[in-house]
């Protein structure tokens, strides 16, 4: 177990203390009374039970002098915490397990404050656990944040805590705190996380059969992969046959559970999320793809432009000029992954053989003409980027899809110049 800084006295930052020898439990709730009063003898403020509140806009937040500053470094097993007072100083440090109970018995009596923490895999349930005592809570978005944890020489849980605090405190706009999605949404959206995991697993599995097959001089034929177990069990060779048995197996049960999954799919498109019929009129977009962008973006009026949703989907080159230096970079991959594969996936299907005569088709094999390096790819992710402005257009504004829309438009305009 680790033990609590320094900062906090023995008999405050343990929950446990030692008389004659004999270790002795104290109540958690007794400690945090304990820390409470005595940032409330320094602070000459009284100690009110926090309220939930609404959350405000986070363009608008502004420095916090007015209240204590809470910054939370997450932990998958124990969490840093520093609290500051109006003045900046550092009143206590310690840590609390990332547990439900134990969050709410830290937070629970502390007088409302502002409370500061990244992103990552906790940070969507403890927000909604420390804002339901009417904290104001800030998620930063690490990978936006000045002076990343590479650059810097000295870094551990309790000096990002005390840091995460004081930026928040003070320049609260330099975390780029984001907003996370709904419980409903993130619980929909784990249907989506689950069935990749199985179709990776699947992949990965038909894979290694292929690899296997080949290493004894023999091949399986190409085909779909629900198709898989049932080709390669009359294609391996009989020396190995009773070896692969047991992963052509288990590629046969992971392709029923993605069956199940894409049922349970299905009837969320049909009788939850309506609007994803608006995005599937782009061919290629089916509805994993569509519940997907619909749940990851959650609500269209959250970016102004449909322009802004390539960005934020990572699907847009990096950059780090320099004078007059402006170096080629991939694309910046910075928004959820599942998503971006699942769009690239699409645009591969507009570019394929059975991909239909749409403008999203002309710009990409427009781009595949010019030739070079990895010529496909990049056209691939720049219809998906394409691809992604265009989702965000049609749910917006319920407009129907034109195909070949802009063609339209190019001929009429040449034709009234005429």
């Amino acid at each position: 177990m680790k033990k609590h800084s320094n900062s906090l006295k023995r008999s405050e930052a343990q929950p446990k203390r030692r008389k004659l020898g004999v270790a002795v439990e104290r109540n958690p709730q007794e400690v945090m009374a304990e820390v409470v009063a005595k940032l409330a003898e320094q602070l000459d403020v009284e100690i009110v039970p926090a309220v939930e509140g609404k959350e405000g806009v986070l363009d608008r937040v502004g420095p916090n002098l007015d209240r204590l500053t809470v910054g939370v470094d997450l932990g998958d097993q124990w969490s840093n915490y520093c609290i500051l007072g109006l003045s900046g100083e550092t009143l206590a440090e310690g840590q609390f397990r990332t547990r439900k109970q134990e969050i709410g018995e830290f937070f629970q009596p502390l007088t409302t404050s502002r409370v500061v923490f990244e992103v990552g895999t906790h940070s969507a349930w403890v927000r909604e656990v420390i804002a339901g005592f009417g904290h104001e809570v800030l998620v930063a978005n690490p990978r936006l944040m000045n002076g990343s944890k590479r650059r810097r020489r000295r870094k551990n849980d309790r000096i990002d805590a005390e840091r995460l605090a004081r930026l928040g405190r003070m320049d609260p706009k330099s975390l780029h705190p984001i907003q996370h999605r709904s419980t409903e949404v993130r619980e929909d959206l784990l249907v989506l996380r689950a069935r990749e995991a199985l179709v990776e697993s699947r992949t990965k599995l038909i894979n290694s059969v292929r690899g296997l097959v080949k290493s004894m001089g023999a091949r399986v034929s190409g085909c779909s992969s629900p198709s898989f177990s049932e080709k390669a069990a009359t294609e391996i060779p009989n020396e190995v046959g009773e070896t692969l048995q047991p992963l052509l197996r288990l590629i046969a049960t992971l392709s029923e559970e993605i069956k199940t999954f894409d049922q349970r799919i299905d009837k969320l498109v049909a009788e939850k999320y309506m609007e994803t019929q608006l995005l599937r009129q782009v061919a290629g977009v089916g509805p994993v793809t569509a519940l997907g962008y619909v749940l990851t973006l959650e609500a269209p009026h959250r970016f102004a432009r449909s322009r802004d949703v390539g960005p934020y989907l990572g699907l847009v080159p990096r950059q780090e000029d320099s004078r007059d230096i402006q170096p080629q970079l991939g694309i910046s991959k910075a928004g959820d992954r599942m998503l971006r594969k699942l769009l690239v996936g699409s645009a591969h299907y507009i570019l394929g053989p059975f991909g239909p005569d749409t403008d999203l088709r002309r710009f990409g094999m427009r781009l595949c003409e010019r030739g070079g390096k990895n010529a496909k790819k990049r056209a691939a992710v720049a219809v998906a980027r394409k691809l992604a402005v265009l989702l965000h257009r049609l749910w917006a504004s319920g407009e129907v899809y034109e195909p070949l829309g802009h063609c339209a438009h190019t001929n009429i305009t040449r034709a009234a110049a005429a």
